[in-house]
């Protein structure tokens, strides 16, 4: 029987690499060379998906999958980031917000897609957590972030999520912060709650991962420092395979 991506990233006791790709950042020669270097460095995960969008995400995700065989699984920022042609799809419910659209409202819409489909989903309980300066998916999804100091906060909306089924947590500073989710948060996070862990956001040097990764998350998610020196990424990758060695 062929192993779901879900069991076969979070049910082997290791610490798991993402990479984060926005479509409207990358031109097909950018986009060759990043997958290349994917495949290279061996990530666990590719994720697609951005605030925005301006180009059809069918061919996208095709062209992605024709070059690499790690798991390509679509991260919505929008009804029309959804296609068939990828391997699953983070369900995102942003649990920080109160906006009923990113709660219950466009999964509603997408119910009968995603089941035609025949995506692995994945149901994700998405915090945004304030960091130094607005984000796009703040102002996207008109909702307010948790402050960053409001670790208990953040501790019993996680257990929330994984209360109502949720299967994945994933803590998000935004695109492009300047700094990450802060350590004891993910450390009391993961203390609380019995579901996989994830960490986007802020992310941008080997010490900042092998530090997430002793604090409790099972994985990171790196999108803007690749898209910044597309060569760190084997510097970045090395922390996860000297960790679960």
């Amino acid at each position: 029987m062929k192993t779901g991506i879900y069991k076969g990233l979070f049910y082997r006791n290791r610490k798991i690499f993402t990479l984060l790709i926005d479509p409207e950042k990358h031109t097909i020669d950018s986009l060759k060379q990043t997958i290349q270097k994917a495949d290279e460095c061996k990530v666990d995960l590719i994720l697609i998906g951005g605030s925005l969008t301006s180009q059809p995400f069918d061919s996208f995700i095709a062209s992605i999958k024709r070059t690499t065989s790690v798991p390509v699984v679509l991260f919505p920022g929008n009804l029309m980031q959804l296609s068939a042609n990828a391997d699953g799809v983070l369900l995102l419910s942003l649990i920080s917000g109160r906006n009923p659209d990113y709660l219950i409202g466009n999964h509603v819409l997408a119910a009968q897609f995603l089941k035609k489909s025949k995506l692995e989903i994945i149901p994700t309980g998405y915090i945004l957590i304030t960091g130094d300066h607005s984000t796009s998916v703040e102002y996207i999804s008109n909702s307010h972030p948790i402050p960053r100091n409001k670790t208990d906060l953040v501790v019993a909306t996680a257990l929330a999520g994984e209360q109502l089924g949720l299967k994945l947590i994933y803590l998000e500073a935004g695109s492009g912060a300047r700094q990450h989710v802060d350590l004891n948060t993910v450390q009391q996070v993961r203390e609380n709650t019995g579901i996989p862990l994830i960490i986007g956001g802020g992310i941008r040097n080997p010490e900042e991962i092998l530090d997430l990764y002793k604090a409790g998350a099972d994985g990171v998610v790196i999108g803007s420092a690749i898209e910044e020196d597309l060569n760190a990424l084997s510097k970045l990758t090395a922390v996860r395979d000297k960790f679960n060695r």
